[in-house]
């Protein structure tokens, strides 16, 4: 497979908290990193995303007294899963793993700033309404074919893929670039998921 200038390569959250030893982590989730750092290499457009809540962001668990992290409660824009406090502005759990080697980034799209909601996809928040800005970032840069890479596969890349899809744009998920949680089958029901909307799943092989 080789990547063309209408190709963007969407890195995912591929920060400190996410990785093991991180407030949040994804079980080997800095496996990722090398195998990003390898891709970006393949792509003249790279974007990546970075988590960063303020203090007191209404996805902690801490933000609600008596409640435990996973726990489900019932946002204004719907159910939303507590997390640990995770990367909150300016620390160093909200910092790229340090080994995440791509000085050729063309952007970094931060989102989860706004404190009574959740963000997920790097395209809307978890109102679904609320737009980050990508949609109309990639249309301007005429760039047509979204690869996505990074944390969490079921969380964060899966709605970002599935935004992708629904706006319009050419959507793979390169699969050994990404590592899951997996809370309840939501892998599976990413997988599901991808394939309803014919959203290819991609290794890092398929490029050589």
């Amino acid at each position: 497979m080789i990547t063309g200038e209408s190709d963007v390569l969407l890195v995912i959250d591929v920060q400190n908290d996410f990785c093991p030893g991180g407030a949040l982590a994804v079980p080997r989730g800095d496996e990722v990193v090398p195998i990003i750092n390898r891709l970006a290499g393949r792509f003249a457009n790279v974007v990546l995303t970075q988590d960063w809540h303020p203090q007191g962001h209404l996805s902690f668990a801490s933000a609600h007294p008596g409640r435990r992290p996973f726990e489900i409660t019932t946002a204004a824009y719907g159910p939303q899963v507590l997390w640990p406090d995770h990367c909150v502005q300016a620390t160093p759990g909200a910092d790229f793993h340090p080994s995440l080697t791509i000085p050729h980034a063309a952007l970094v799209l931060r989102k989860g700033m706004r404190r009574t909601i959740d963000s997920y996809s790097a395209f809307y928040e978890n109102d679904r309404k609320t737009p980050t800005g990508l949609v109309g970032y990639l249309r301007e840069r005429n760039l047509t074919h979204i690869f996505l890479a990074g944390l969490a596969f079921d969380f964060c890349v899966r709605y970002s893929a599935e935004d992708a899809a629904h706006a319009g744009f050419a959507v793979a998920v390169i699969e050994d670039a990404c590592r899951g949680i997996d809370m309840q089958g939501s892998v599976a029901a990413t997988h599901r998921s991808f394939e309803s909307l014919k959203i290819s799943c991609v290794w890092e092989n398929d490029f050589s």
